[in-house]
């Protein structure tokens, strides 16, 4: 006699959520360690986060990839979180725990799997800018400090709010690290070895279209890797103004967003999947 189980429900939560290619990651996570699951795409009203997720749950979903404007609202809403969610102050996932939700922030490790694994970039010892200050800064920085860099600068257009990032995090470094904040203005004759960003500035662009970029085009260190946390099918606005003023190599979010996405699967699933073959296929799908 067979048995019929239901199939395990999961999807990537915010607004909007038509452009993500999360669904496609973990259907060829399952589809490579055999797990049997449903992803979805779950929009949600920017005023009923909370309710989304209930009725989500309500209807036999285990698991939530959640993504801009709710990341907040994520760790707020869960009774259990990680250690690296509070640090971070914001959360990327939600994890079904028996009773309640479970609380986790992927972001940061993704970012770094991304450097060590994808493309060879050692943060010790290096000189790391991190331009804006809003969730996606907040989600990178404790496992950026853990990596020890020489100096870590944050800079945002309301210097305030780095200011708050800068003294919030300062507490997490060892003595190799310095944590700073930075006007935009003040970044004039600075350079550095990473030069992340976590601003919109490379969002809503047309493969065309330029940035206006606020920040000083002396920047880049010889050797200096720019890093937008956005993803296209073409170079961002960002990398292709950091490529013009001096950075030898520029990389999208697209190996952090795999490597993040591994790492909520494990979660769920119990199983590590590899990032590789789903990165290169990505890459493919996208060019094509």
């Amino acid at each position: 006699m067979s048995v019929s189980y239901p199939v395990s429900r999961y999807a990537v939560i915010g607004q909007p959520v038509a452009h993500s290619r999360s669904p496609r990651i973990h259907a060829l996570f399952a589809e490579a360690t055999g797990e049997c699951l449903i992803y979805e795409r779950l929009p949600a009203p920017l005023d009923a986060f909370a309710e989304t997720v209930r009725e989500f749950r309500r209807e036999g979903g285990l698991g939530l990839s959640v993504t801009v404007p709710f990341k907040l609202e994520c760790l707020a809403l869960a009774p259990e979180a990680s250690e690296r969610a509070k640090v971070a102050g914001a959360a990327n996932t939600l994890a079904w725990h028996g009773d309640h939700w479970f609380a986790d922030n992927t972001d940061g490790a993704g970012l770094l799997h991304d450097f060590a694994r994808n493309l060879g970039v050692d943060v010790r010892g290096r000189d790391v800018l991190i331009l804006g200050a809003g969730g996606a800064a907040r989600g990178i920085l404790r496992p950026l400090i853990a990596q020890e860099p020489r100096r870590l600068v944050i800079a945002n257009r309301t210097p305030n709010k780095a200011i708050a990032l800068a003294v919030l995090f300062a507490q997490h470094t060892g003595r190799s690290t310095t944590v700073l904040a930075s006007p935009i203005v003040d970044l004039q004759g600075q350079q550095y070895d990473i030069v992340i960003n976590s601003t919109s500035a490379s969002l809503g662009r047309a493969a065309a279209e330029e940035v206006e970029a606020p920040w000083p085009a002396t920047l880049f260190a010889p050797g200096a890797l720019a890093y937008d946390l956005v993803y296209a099918a073409a170079p961002t606005a960002f990398l292709r103004w950091a490529a013009r003023h001096g950075a030898a190599r520029c990389a999208d979010g697209l190996g952090m967003l795999v490597e993040q996405a591994a790492l909520q699967f494990e979660l769920w699933r119990g199983v590590l999947p590899a990032t590789g073959p789903v990165l290169a296929q990505l890459r493919a799908e996208i060019k094509a």
